[in-house]
C-alpha cells in the first residue's frame, strides 16, 4: 500500500518550515477569487490550536489590547503609527495604545509598546479577566460510562480500565474542586453513590430505561478528594461485580441520557466505553453492514448515521458544556457511523479498537492501556469557544473537525484537548489588490483544569500576490493534501465514495494542468509540476489507498468510518504519516548524528524515500504509519541484528506474531529501542507495533502492483493523469 516506485530522481521529503500550529494551503494568497479559481488549488487553513507547546508566553495584564472595530487581538503584524497609535492588520482601523501597554513587563521598561511579548510572538496566551466569563469558571468534572454487558465482560477491557484509572487518579487534570462519577449499563443503568461517609459504594439500579431518571442528585458526582477511598474501592470491585453477567443487551442510549442529566448542572467530560451495537431503549440500532459488500468497487453504503438520536443528544450536551468521548472496543459491527455523532457534535474524541480482546489480541490491549494513560493525564480545556478572524475581503465557508458551529466564524468546543486539529475552507469575497499582506487569527477562549479563564491566540501573516506563478510557488502540498482529504470525507458521506475519489483525481489533474498550460515554460512530455508540488500525485494516490477512501479491497465498515474520523481530527503531521509513512533502515543504525536528550542518546537514522528499490533482503526496515509501526526483517539480514535486537538465534526462529522488542543489554538493542521510544514520545497516542519476518521481499516491493480498481501502480497512475490532462 505504501511502497511506491520512485518516478522522479531525488525528492525532498521534509515538510516546509511552516508552523505545525497554524498552516495555510497557499503561503501566497491570490489577490482575487478569479485568480484563485484559475489556479484550481484549494484555499484553507489547518489549525492545531491547543497543541502541547514547550514555550508559550503567558501574559497577565489588566488590559487585553484589541481592535475596537473587529476585535482582533494585538499581534506581531500590526503597525505602530507612533507610540500612541496602532493600525489593525485585519480591518486597518487605527486604535489608541492604552497607558498600561506602554510598560513592558519582560524588560521592565517604559515607552516601547512594540517590544511587548504579545507583539513579539505569533502565539501567546492571556489570563482572562471576568469580562470573558458568563459564569464562574467550572470545575473539572469527569463521568465514566461503562458497558458491562456479557460482550464487554468477554472482551475483558474493564480490568484494564480500572487499573489505568487507579494509576492515574492523581494525574487527572483539576484542582480541589474536581468531581468524578461512574455509571455502568447493560440492559439496565447502574448508578453509584460515593458520598463521603459511606463505608462502601452503593449501587442504584434503574430498570425503566424508557423513562430514565436520576435516583439521587447530590451523591453520584462527588468531590474526588473527599471520596477518594470510595472511588478506589469501586474501581477495585467493578471487574468482579459483573464477571458472571449473562446479559447480552446494551442500553447505550438511556445510559447517555442519564449521563447528560447528571452532568447538565456543571458541564465537563463524559467518557463512554462501548463494546457492541446498542440494542435496547432510545438509540437502539439495527445491523446495517453487509459483509459481502466490503470489497465492492461500485460504492459503499451506510457511511452516514442511521438515526439523529446521537446527534441531537450531542447538541444538547454541547449546550450544557459537556463533551462526550467514545471508546469503541468491538469485535463485531457496532455502527460507528451513527455512534460517532455523539462525539463529533460535542467536540469529543473517538477511539476505536477493532477485534479487541484482552487475551487474543495483546497488541490492541496494550495500545488501549497506553492510550488510556495518555487520555486520563493529558491537559484539557473546558467551556471553550474558538473564533477565526481574517483580513477584510477573505471569508470562511466550511469547517472540518469535531465541534458545534455557533455562528459563521465561531466554534463551540465543550472540551478542547491537545491532540485534536481543525481545518477550514476559505474564499476571497472582495479583491485584495490594495493589500500586500493577508492575516489570519485564531483565538481560543477556555477554562483551564485549575479554573482559570485563558485565551490562546495564534496569528498568521502571508503575502498577497497577483501572478499565477507566485500562487503555485507558494503552494503547500502537505496542507493541500490534508484539506482535500477532509473535503473528500465530507463528499463521501453527502454524495458517494466514487464522487469523492473522482474529485481527488480531478484536483490533481486540474491543478497541474493549469500549471503546465499557463505557468510552465517547459515543452517536454510527461508530468510537469513545480518542485513544491512534485509529490502531489503521489500523495493523492496514497490517499486513495487509505481505508477511508479505498475501493475493491475488503474493508470493514466501522474501520472505514473510523479512518474517516481520524482524517477529520488528526493534526497535519500525524495525518501525513498515515498517508505517506516514514521509512528507516534499522540494521545499520548508529550513534552518528544522534540527539542527546537528558541522559539518553537517540539515534537518528536517515529518512528513506518510500520506494521499493530502497528495500533489500539483507536489511531490516521500519515503516512509521502514524498509528502503526512495522518492522520488516529481510531473510538475509545479519544474524547479529536478529540476536541482539529481537533476541532470536536466527531468522527462522523469529515468532510469527511478535508485537514488541525485548529489552536486551546490547548496544544495538539500546539504539533501536531508544529510537522507537523517541518516535512514540513525539506523538499523542501509542502505536501498534508489528515485527514481520514472514513476507517475501517481492511482496513488499510489489504492494502497489495490485490491479484492482484502487490498486494502480504509481506509473500507471501518472499515465492516467496525463491522459486526462491531455483531454
Amino acid at each position: 500500500q505504501y511502497l511506491l516506485p520512485l518516478c522522479w530522481g531525488s525528492l525532498t521529503l521534509d515538510p516546509p518550515l511552516h508552523s505545525q500550529t497554524f498552516r495555510c494551503t497557499l503561503s501566497s494568497i491570490p489577490q482575487t477569487q478569479a485568480l484563485l479559481n484559475k489556479a484550481r488549488l484549494p484555499l484553507g487553513l489547518l489549525l492545531h490550536p491547543f497543541r502541547d507547546l514547550q514555550q508559550l508566553p503567558v501574559i497577565t495584564s489588566n488590559t487585553i489590547v484589541r481592535c475596537r472595530s473587529c476585535r482582533t487581538y494585538i499581534n506581531p503584524f500590526v503597525s505602530f503609527l507612533d507610540q500612541r497609535r496602532w493600525k489593525c492588520n485585519l480591518c486597518y482601523r487605527v486604535n489608541d495604545v492604552p497607558d498600561e501597554f506602554m510598560y513592558n513587563p519582560v524588560t521592565r521598561s517604559y515607552g516601547e509598546p512594540h517590544k511587548r511579548p504579545e507583539v513579539q510572538n505569533a502565539t501567546v496566551e492571556f489570563i482572562a479577566s471576568s469580562d470573558y466569563m458568563l459564569r464562574p469558571p467550572q470545575p473539572a468534572v469527569y463521568l465514566f460510562v461503562l458497558d458491562v454487558s456479557h460482550n464487554a465482560v468477554e472482551a475483558g477491557y474493564l480490568q484494564h480500565f480500572c487499573d489505568s484509572l487507579l494509576d492515574n487518579l492523581d494525574k487527572l487534570p483539576g484542582d480541589t474542586r474536581m468531581r468524578v462519577g461512574f455509571l455502568t449499563f447493560d440492559s439496565t443503568v447502574h448508578f453509584y453513590n460515593l458520598q463521603q461517609g459511606l463505608s462502601q459504594p452503593q449501587m442504584l439500579v434503574v430498570s425503566d430505561i424508557d423513562d430514565i431518571f436520576i435516583p439521587s442528585h447530590d451523591s453520584l458526582m462527588v468531590n474526588l478528594k473527599d471520596s477518594l477511598e470510595l472511588v478506589k474501592d469501586l474501581l477495585g470491585a467493578l471487574p468482579s461485580m459483573f464477571r458472571d453477567s449473562r446479559v447480552t443487551h446494551s442500553a447505550l442510549g438511556p445510559a447517555l441520557q442519564a449521563a447528560h442529566q447528571l452532568m447538565a448542572p456543571t458541564g465537563g467530560r463524559i467518557s463512554v466505553f462501548q463494546t457492541q451495537l446498542p440494542s435496547l431503549g432510545a438509540g437502539l440500532l439495527p445491523s446495517r453492514e453487509d459483509p459481502n459488500q466490503r470489497s465492492s468497487s461500485k460504492g459503499v453504503q451506510h457511511l452516514g448515521p442511521a438515526t439523529d438520536f446521537y446527534k441531537k443528544l450531542a447538541l444538547d450536551c454541547s449546550g450544557q458544556q459537556i463533551a462526550v468521548d467514545l471508546f469503541l472496543l468491538s469485535s463485531q459491527y457496532a455502527d460507528l457511523a451513527t455512534l460517532a455523532c455523539v462525539s463529533k457534535y460535542s467536540a469529543g474524541s473517538i477511539f476505536y479498537y477493532p477485534s479487541y480482546h484482552h487475551v487474543h489480541n495483546p497488541a490492541q490491549r496494550d495500545k488501549f492501556r497506553k492510550d488510556l494513560d495518555r487520555y486520563l493525564s493529558r491537559k484539557i480545556g473546558f467551556e471553550a469557544v474558538m473564533r477565526i478572524r481574517c483580513t477584510k475581503g477573505l471569508s470562511i465557508h466550511t469547517f472540518h473537525g469535531n465541534f458545534f458551529v455557533r455562528s459563521t466564524d465561531l466554534l463551540s468546543l465543550a472540551n478542547v484537548n491537545p491532540d485534536s486539529a481543525f481545518a477550514v475552507q476559505m474564499s476571497i469575497d472582495d479583491s485584495l489588490v490594495d493589500s500586500s499582506l493577508a492575516c489570519f487569527q485564531a483565538a481560543l477562549l477556555y477554562t483551564s483544569s485549575k479554573g482559570k479563564r485563558r485565551i490562546r491566540v495564534h496569528t498568521l501573516c502571508l503575502p498577497v500576490v497577483s501572478q499565477l506563478s507566485d500562487v503555485f510557488a507558494g503552494a503547500d502540498v502537505q496542507a493541500i493534501t490534508c484539506l482535500l482529504a477532509n473535503m473528500a470525507i465530507d463528499r463521501s458521506v453527502s454524495s458517494s465514495l466514487g464522487d469523492a475519489r473522482d474529485a481527488l483525481l480531478n484536483a490533481v489533474v486540474d491543478g497541474l494542468g493549469v500549471y503546465r498550460n499557463t505557468v510552465s515554460t517547459l515543452q517536454q512530455h510527461g508530468l510537469i509540476a513545480p518542485d513544491n508540488l512534485r509529490l502531489f500525485p503521489l500523495y493523492i494516490l496514497a490517499l486513495l489507498k487509505q481505508k477511508a477512501l479505498r475501493t475493491g479491497t475488503s474493508t470493514r465498515l466501522d474501520e472505514r468510518v473510523f479512518a474517516m474520523c481520524e482524517f477529520k481530527t488528526q493534526p497535519l503531521q500525524q495525518m501525513m504519516r498515515m498517508v505517506y509513512p516514514d521509512m528507516y533502515r534499522m540494521d545499520t543504525i548508529s550513534d552518528q548524528g544522534s540527539l542527546h536528550l537528558n541522559d539518553t542518546v537517540v539515534p537518528q537514522p536517515r529518512l528513506l524515500h518510500l520506494s521499493a528499490e530502497r528495500l533489500s533482503r539483507d536489511g531490516a526496515f521500519l515503516l512509521d504509519c502514524g498509528s502503526v509501526l512495522y518492522l520488516w526483517v529481510g531473510k538475509c539480514v545479519n544474524e547479529i541484528f536478529i540476536r541482539d535486537v529481537l533476541g532470536c538465534p536466527n531468522y527462522a526462529s523469529i515468532p510469527p506474531n511478535m508485537t514488541d522488542i525485548p529489552e536486551l543489554e546490547t548496544k544495538l538493542s539500546e539504539r533501536v529501542r531508544a529510537f522507537l521510544d523517541w518516535l512514540q514520545d513525539n506523538r499523542a497516542f501509542s502505536c501498534l507495533f508489528y515485527v514481520d519476518a514472514s513476507a517475501k521481499l517481492d511482496f513488499f516491493q510489489n504492494m502497489v502492483e495490485d490491479r484492482s480498481e484502487m490498486g494502480l501502480s504509481y506509473h500507471e497512475f501518472l499515465q492516467n493523469l496525463l491522459q486526462q490532462m491531455s483531454k
